[in-house]
This record gives structure tokens, C-alpha cells and sequence, in this order.
């Protein structure tokens, strides 16, 4: 009896999940889509799918070459699909971006802030200026963007917020410090949209991505032993068990929207490392700090300077260990 009271629990949970799912249920058919940093990797990935559901799909990123590509392979489009140049930093450029969208595809029903940077390096390597400029474009960028769109979403009663933050946001991996600092902040910003917006019928959703497999590595900055630094950064990308597709990735994210879900965390490692982390945070702590010791590249010479992945190959990052990661990078415009 025991035992089918449990079951039965467990059922009934499951149906309650299921039915309060399906009452936030989107159709994505038509519904405009903001997705900042939209021209390469994750961002160009998540619009073809939001696109594949029938969404009329906007993307801004800094680089006009990028969005050129993006504009060729979405030309048959044609008034479902627009594109933008804009610094999320400057929030003068983000609100003419937005009144754009609005002119061109309508009000903005979703926004999915998902443009973001890397730094990777030793916190000997790092300056003010990196942690401000870091800040700038993953915290307020997103920032900028939520509360230009707010003001419509709440007058219609209706709209969807996609904050996609880092398993860096919930558990401070070292050589990764402005990054994770400006993820933790993101997350802290997205836990409290959802609880402040739920009454307006404005459901935030909080990705927890691990490493994905999009091919970003070779366009993320590096400090210090930069060929050391990005050769274990872009192997740990590569990995199947460390990082996940991101075309998997994105399929989650589409449905995490559209179900309303309040977070998403994707893929096990991420998963354990919260789990970990939020039980025994000495330990995790201690664990990383010995990783951080014996694993990674010491702070060793004097050299501030940045270099991008591509500037920091060698033989080991030209092999196998790396052939997932580079044949993503072809796929999803970050060549």
C-alpha cells in the first residue's frame, strides 16, 4: 500500500506538471522573435529552429560580416526575418534597434538575450577594464534589452524572456573570473524578472547551459599562456561528456520557452556541478581551486595582451581532440 501511495504521488505530480505546462503552452507560429547576438553559434542556431516553428525571427550582433551571412542563408525569408547591427552595451543603439523590429516584424513577443563573451585567462592577467567591459555586454546588454522590451510586454499582458546564463553563473569556475562574475549577476537578474513579471503573464526562463559544441572557441579572447589557455578550453569543448550539441541545446531552450519553465539546466556535468555546488560548496570550492593548481596553466610571464582562439593554435588543437568543436565552427558561421 506503501508503495501505491508513492506511486501514486509521483503520477499525480507528473499530471499536474503536465496539464500547468500545456495551460503556458506558446504557439510559436508568427510570434516575434528577438534573439540578440543572433549572426553565429547558439544565436544562429536557435533562430533557424524558432524560424522552423513558424516564428517571424530577428537577430542583432555587432559584426556586419556576420549578419551578412546570416541575412544570405535566411533570404528566403523574406518580411519573416530581419537583422541588425547594434552594440547591446549602448542602450541608445539597442532602443533603435528595437523600434526597427517593431516597424519591420511587429512588437517583440520573445526575447531570448543570448549574446554574451568570453574571457578566459589567470585573475593575474586581469584588469579592471576587463571585468567593466565583460559586464557591459553579458549583464547589460541583457539588462538594456529586457527593459526596453518590458513596457509593451506588460501592456499586452503576454510575453516570453529567455535569459541564456552559463553553469559559470552558478558555480565560479576558476581562469574564467570576469565571465563568471558577469553570469552570476545575469542570473540573479533572471531568478528576479520571474518573480516580479509572473503577474503580468510574462514568463522568464533561466538557462544553465554547460559547454556546448557550436564551434566558438577559436572567436573567444584568451590572456596569459594564451596557446596553453585555449588548448584546454577548446579540447573540454570538444568533448562529448563535457559539453553537449548545441543543436540539442537548442531544441530544449525552444521548449523551455515555450512551456514557460522557470529554469533549464542542460547537460549532466552542469547538472552535478549545481548539485554539488549548492550541497557541499567547501568541497566543490576546494576541488576547484586544487583543479585550478595542478591542471590548468600557470600565471607565469608578463604579457596583458589578448589573442582570439585562431591566433592561439597549435598542433594540439589542429588534431582530433578538436574535430567536433571545428566542424561546428563551419556549421554555425564562426569561421
Amino acid at each position: 500500500m506503501k508503495a501505491l501511495g508513492w506511486s501514486g504521488f509521483v503520477v499525480g505530480c507528473a499530471l499536474l506538471k503536465t496539464i500547468f505546462n500545456q495551460s503556458r503552452f506558446w504557439d510559436l507560429r508568427e510570434k516575434v522573435v528577438l534573439i540578440t547576438g543572433g549572426s553565429r553559434g547558439l544565436g544562429l542556431i536557435l533562430a533557424r529552429q524558432f524560424a522552423s516553428e513558424g516564428a517571424r525571427v530577428a537577430v542583432c550582433a555587432p559584426d556586419a560580416d556576420d549578419l551578412q551571412r546570416v541575412r544570405d542563408e535566411f533570404a528566403a525569408r523574406g518580411d519573416h526575418f530581419f537583422s541588425s547591427q547594434c552594440d547591446l552595451s549602448d542602450r541608445a543603439q539597442v532602443q533603435a534597434m528595437l523600434a526597427s523590429v517593431e516597424r519591420t516584424l511587429g512588437p517583440v513577443d520573445v526575447l531570448v538575450n543570448n549574446a554574451g563573451t568570453i574571457l578566459v585567462g589567470p585573475i593575474e592577467h586581469m584588469g579592471i577594464e576587463d571585468f567593466e567591459e565583460v559586464m557591459r555586454i553579458n549583464f547589460w546588454g541583457a539588462v538594456h534589452t529586457t527593459l526596453s522590451v518590458l513596457p509593451g510586454m506588460k501592456q499586452r499582458q503576454r510575453g516570453r524572456i529567455v535569459n541564456i546564463t552559463s553553469v559559470g553563473g552558478k558555480v565560479a569556475f576558476p581562469h574564467l573570473l570576469p565571465y563568471t562574475a558577469s553570469k552570476f549577476a545575469l542570473v540573479g537578474f533572471s531568478e528576479g524578472l520571474r518573480a516580479e513579471l509572473a503577474k503580468d503573464g510574462i514568463w522568464v526562463t533561466t538557462v544553465v547551459p554547460n559547454l556546448m559544441r557550436m564551434g566558438s572557441p577559436r572567436n573567444v579572447e584568451f590572456k596569459g599562456n594564451h596557446e596553453k589557455e585555449y588548448a584546454w578550453f577548446t579540447i573540454t569543448d570538444s568533448l562529448p561528456g563535457a559539453s553537449i550539441s548545441a543543436q540539442r541545446a537548442a531544441r530544449q531552450i525552444l521548449r523551455a520557452c515555450q512551456n514557460g519553465q522557470s529554469e533549464i539546466v542542460l547537460g549532466l556535468p552542469a547538472k552535478l556541478a549545481v548539485i554539488a555546488n549548492g550541497v557541499a560548496p567547501g568541497l566543490m570550492s576546494d576541488l576547484l581551486a586544487a583543479g585550478n593548481e595542478w591542471l590548468l596553466p600557470d600565471a607565469s610571464g608578463t604579457e596583458k595582451s589578448r589573442r582570439y582562439g585562431y591566433e592561439s593554435e597549435n598542433p594540439v588543437t589542429r588534431s582530433g581532440l578538436t574535430s567536433l568543436t571545428r566542424t561546428a565552427a563551419r556549421a554555425n558561421n564562426e569561421f
